[in-house]
């Protein structure tokens, strides 16, 4: 009997995109600023979505998680420009802000602190900064992974790689930031919301 490789594309258009924020590039795997990528990237691999494009200046895929239709997406602008990569591709979707999900590293939470929101300004983030300025809006839910703050200055700390002795801590925040994805797409943003932020 032939045996057919599951398919991971929906058969309905998307009707949601998860967005990761990061730095292209091999030497920023692994950083800080690129705990976004991180989880969609853990996303693609737990339900099968190829990231094989690459158009609308993102690496992206689209499949199914849970029975809807989404896209997860890398934007390959570098942080500071990420906008433009979000906007082309929501717009080539039909996507409106509050089906874009975006998740990023968040300076003033505490290493490991997860926090999920329906709306909210930049909080001084460059790549939200980047997103509201392109869709023109604010009104975009979002996670947050806590990286805390060292006495470097705030682009080194970002910039830099997680200690050995932070690593479990943030391989549970990126767990929880995933399944609030999850719970996002099949439940809304305010059980998101409920489940998903720690203390």
């Amino acid at each position: 009997m032939k045996l057919f490789k599951r398919r991971s594309e929906p058969e309905l258009p998307p009707t949601a995109m998860i967005v990761g924020l990061g730095n292209p590039g091999p030497q920023y795997r692994g950083t800080r600023h690129n705990v976004g990528f991180d989880v969609v990237e853990a996303l693609a691999e737990r339900h099968g979505i190829r990231l094989k494009e690459h158009k609308h200046q993102a690496q992206y895929g689209v499949g199914t998680i849970d029975g809807h239709g989404v896209v997860l997406c890398k934007p390959l602008t570098y942080m500071n420009l990420s906008g433009r990569a979000v906007a082309t591709l929501a717009k080539s979707y039909g996507l409106k802000p509050d089906r874009i999900m975006v998740v990023s590293d968040d300076l003033d939470m505490a290493l490991g602190r997860v926090r999920a929101k329906s709306k909210g300004s930049s909080g001084g983030h460059n790549g939200h900064k980047s997103i509201i300025q392109a869709l023109q809006s604010e009104d975009y839910p979002r996670v947050k992974i806590g990286v805390g703050r060292s006495g470097e200055s705030s682009s080194d700390h970002v910039l830099g790689k997680f200690k050995p002795d932070e690593r479990a801590t943030v391989s549970e925040a990126l767990e929880r930031a995933v399944k609030t994805c999850e719970m996002w797409l099949s439940d809304g943003i305010d059980q998101a919301m409920n489940w998903g932020n720690t203390n």
